[in-house]
Parts: C-alpha cells; sequence; structure tokens
C-alpha cells in the first residue's frame, strides 16, 4: 500500500493563513477521494482500517492510505482531528520544517520556540489518541518527539526518519529516541531519502552544484515544498555526454547512498528499538529513492538485501507494513474502547 500525502507546506501562523492551509488541505483529501472513488474505482481504494488493507489487497486493487503531514492544517480548531479522521487521515504529522503553534520542527532556522509541545499541542496529541488517529513524530524537534511519545497512549509512528548513528542530520532519530518508540510501543519506518540514509562531504556538493550550473544554469533556491527532483533541461548531445561524463567522476569519487546503505539504517533501528517497532517507507513524491530504489519498480532491491542479511521472512513482512498495520490497529481498538 502507499498513504497519499495531505501536505501543505508551513506558511504564514495568522487566522487569515491558517484558513489558506484548511483549504489546502481540503483539496488535497478531495483529490484523492476523487481519484479512488470516481477516477479509478476498479484499481485503487481507500483503507480506512488494517481490515480494508487486507481485503483490498486480496481483491487484486491497490490500496491507499491517507496521513496528514503538517498538523498546522487544523489551525486551532481540535475538531477538525476527527473531521479529517473521518475523511480517511489515519496519522498526523504533528510539524513540518518549521515550528508551528504545534510543536517546534527538528529544521527551523530558528530554533526552538516550544522547547518541544506547545499547551496546544499537548491537547492535540490528546485528541489524536482519542479519535484513533496515530500521532506521527517524524519532522519534529527531539524534545518534541520524546514529549509526544511519552505523552501518547496509543503506539506512536516515525512516518519518515532513519538513524543519526548512521546520518547524523537533524531529522533522523539517535539511539534514545529509537527506545523512546520501542518503550511506545510504536513503529519508526527508515526513509530512504539519500541525504537522510548517507551523509557526503561538502566538497562532493559544490562539486555537483557547480557541474550543474556550468550546464543546466541557476540552481532554483529551496521553497519548503515537497516535490521531487524534477526533470532536467535537455541538452545537445555533445554538452549531455560531458555533462553525464563529468557527473559519473563525482559519484566514482563520492558514490550516491544505495540499498545496502539504507539497510545499515533497518539493521541499527532493529538492534536498538527491536523487529517490531520498525518499519521502512520511500518518501518518493518528497524527493526519495537511492541507487537501487529510485522507484517503486525496485522495491524488491531491498527485500533481496534483507534476505541476503538473514531476515526471516516473518520480519520481512513487519517491516514492510506489518508493524505499522500493528500500530493502526492498535490506535483504533484503544479509541473504541470504552474509557473507564
Amino acid at each position: 500500500m502507499a498513504f497519499f500525502a495531505v501536505f501543505v507546506g508551513q506558511g504564514p501562523r495568522t487566522p487569515a493563513g491558517d484558513e489558506q492551509a484548511k483549504a489546502a488541505a481540503m483539496t488535497k483529501f478531495n483529490a484523492i477521494h476523487r481519484m479512488a472513488e470516481q477516477m479509478y474505482p476498479n484499481l485503487i481504494e481507500i483503507a480506512y482500517t488494517p481490515a480494508d488493507v487486507v481485503r483490498i489487497h486480496s481483491a487484486g486493487k491497490l490500496v491507499a492510505g491517507i496521513g496528514i503531514e503538517n498538523g498546522w492544517v487544523i489551525g486551532h480548531d481540535l475538531a477538525l482531528i476527527k473531521k479529517y479522521y473521518d475523511l480517511g487521515a489515519r496519522y498526523m504529522t504533528l510539524a513540518h520544517t518549521s515550528n508551528n503553534d504545534i510543536c517546534d520542527s527538528s529544521t527551523d532556522p530558528k530554533g526552538p520556540e516550544w522547547h518541544g509541545l506547545s499547551p496546544f499541542g499537548k491537547q492535540v496529541v490528546t485528541e489524536i489518541n482519542r479519535v484513533g488517529m496515530m500521532v506521527d513524530v517524524s519532522h519534529v524537534s527531539k524534545e518534541c518527539m520524546m514529549q509526544a511519545t511519552a505523552l501518547s497512549t496509543s503506539p506512536v509512528i516515525g512516518s519518515h526518519s532513519s538513524t543519526t548513528a548512521l546520518a547524523n542530520v537533524p531529522r533522523n532519530m539517535d539511539d534514545e529516541m529509537l527506545a523512546a518508540i520501542k518503550k511506545n510501543g510504536g513503529v519508526v519506518q527508515m526513509v530512504a531519502l539519500a541525504t537522510y540514509v548517507k551523509v557526503q562531504p561538502t566538497a562532493r556538493d559544490s562539486a555537483v552544484r557547480a557541474v550543474r550550473e556550468e550546464f543546466l544554469g541557476p540552481t532554483p533556491q529551496p521553497g519548503g515544498g515537497r516535490g521531487g527532483r524534477g526533470a532536467q533541461p535537455a541538452l545537445p548531445p555533445d554538452k549531455q555526454a560531458e555533462y553525464d561524463r563529468r557527473m559519473a567522476a563525482i559519484e566514482s569519487r563520492w558514490p550516491s547512498a544505495n540499498v545496502q546503505d539504507f539497510v545499515n539504517h533497518i539493521d541499527h533501528a532493529v538492534k536498538v528499538a527491536g523487529i517490531d517497532h520498525v518499519g521502512i517507507s520511500s518518501d518518493f513524491d518528497g524527493g526519495g529513492g537511492i541507487v537501487g530504489w529510485r522507484d517503486a519498480s525496485e522495491t524488491f532491491n531491498v527485500t533481496l538485501e534483507l534476505v541476503r542479511r538473514g531476515y526471516s521472512e516473518e520480519d520481512i513482512r513487519k517491516l514492510w507494513g506489518g508493524n505499522t498495520l500493528r500500530a493502526w490497529d492498535e490506535n483504533r481498538k484503544r479509541a473504541e474502547k470504552p474509557k473507564a
């Protein structure tokens, strides 16, 4: 199955900005439902429960889950969490690349604002638990991740984060965070985004940038979006050959992240958190992709590497969604269980 992200990049934290975020979220919810229910109902279906995942897959159709990436889309209205849940959202990432009114991001250049969850953010976690949605602790600061994981009464997920032990970047999780996931009963999904899998020297980045700018023009400034790599402008055959030669030389000197590097993160996370608390994610729509797993057609390469390292069929089933389905179902059951 694939989770379709209701993603809204962080904008102004004002009443007008909040309304724009809510409208953008609804546009994406509507598009996902239109795809599954009107355009391709014979090919794909939205799953609202783990049982739906099994049923839809058994029927030979593609399985679509829905996740919210950036809790800013609720503004300050806790009631929207239930509304979005009813529309199919089964996890919500508390923040994205910038701090918001719920919590701190791991990548906001201004640094911490709340030192974890805001007072409103604590209410958000409680309400997410109440409705049966999963709290997603990827993208948030370590302080927020630890606080939200401790506060949540249901298993959390880290929808797309790898390990700092092997790639020390703010978006990854250290061993203390992995242990907290285990204690909570949650799942952290290792992500195949090259810069989170393998930290490259600045010399490589500079060399790539120089070649790109020489042949393709100035590099666009990052805009905080979620798009993929995009299409490369066409070059004349002679210039394309030289471009390819120069890029190959860089690759030879500083090899890109590959499937083996990626599975190293899985190995480490399993060692710290245990096989029941680790999963796999691609983040293809957000720039993900590594050598050997550039798109869905190469997915088997990851499984093959896991087999080579001695993972059992049951282990691999857990990594490829079983653990996340278990956490999802546990959230659903706890929300439905009558409170004392």
